[in-house]
């Protein structure tokens, strides 16, 4: 077995979507946190993650530059995101929905057709005891570079803590 692959690797990956309002700032943000987390574990093959909207606004397009940098200031690298929007016909397929403030938790969830899939829905700050009183991860789109820098900092601490979570099973090869 190489690092690469956990016990179990045979399994399918457990399957994560981070949705905000239009995929260009919080979503890829989380989608990129959290491969980095994955890959430095050896746990990348284990996890499939992806990013969406429940907007059409952006499909396509990057992410917006001010994300890009922020990831960058951080670290990461987010310049080969493409945004687009939550497809409700996929929640099958996925284990984990993930999203920013209520409204959007609220949309995904009309979308659902029924209740397992309701309950795939979770906001991302109640990962981290902390900041879930919060609820809500603040849309930086309408701010500056240091809302980026600081919401970014908030989508670590909650991605590392959903991380911490999942990684366990993720080794052992549990879904």
């Amino acid at each position: 077995m190489t690092r690469a692959e956990p016990a179990g690797a045979d399994a399918a990956p457990f399957r994560i979507s981070f949705v905000c309002t239009g995929n260009i700032c919080r979503s890829p943000m989380a989608e990129v946190v959290l491969r980095s987390l994955a890959e430095r574990a050896g746990l990348d093959g284990a996890l499939a993650i992806e990013s969406a909207a429940t907007g059409d606004w952006h499909v396509g397009e990057q992410a917006d530059q001010r994300t890009i940098d922020a990831l960058d200031r951080a670290g990461y690298d987010g310049s080969k995101h493409r945004a687009r929007q939550f497809d409700p016909t996929n929640f099958g397929e996925l284990d984990l929905v993930v999203a920013f403030d209520r409204g959007q938790a609220r949309i995904l969830r009309n979308w659902a057709t029924n209740a397992t899939d309701q309950h795939k829905v979770r906001l991302l700050l109640e990962f981290e005891p902390e900041l879930a009183p919060l609820q809500d991860v603040p849309d930086p789109y309408y701010s500056d570079a240091e809302t980026f820098d600081r919401v970014l900092g908030m989508i670590e601490r909650s991605t590392t803590a959903l991380f911490r979570q999942l990684a366990p099973a993720l080794r052992q090869g549990i879904r």
